[in-house]
């Protein structure tokens, strides 16, 4: 998934954290609720301004993050 037109950074906004859509939902939230036990349908119906689209851009965007980590043997 492309997620780069879906996670936006915003040095002002949520401390720069990456947000979904320039919104004030970041990332980290919807993975913290899906990590909690929410279904993505559950996220939906709480959140009714965020698409399944946004959820799979935030799951593709951590999957990236993790990939891209540097290992650094001390």
């Amino acid at each position: 998934m492309n997620y780069q037109r879906i996670i936006t950074l915003e040095p002002g906004k949520r401390g720069g954290k990456p947000c979904i859509r320039g919104l004030r939902m970041t990332v980290y939230d919807v993975l913290d609720y899906l990590a909690s036990g929410m279904t993505p349908e559950q996220i939906l119906e709480d959140f009714d301004y965020l698409t399944m689209e946004d959820i799979l851009a935030c799951l593709a965007y951590a999957a990236d993050r993790e990939r891209h980590q540097w290992v650094i043997n001390a």
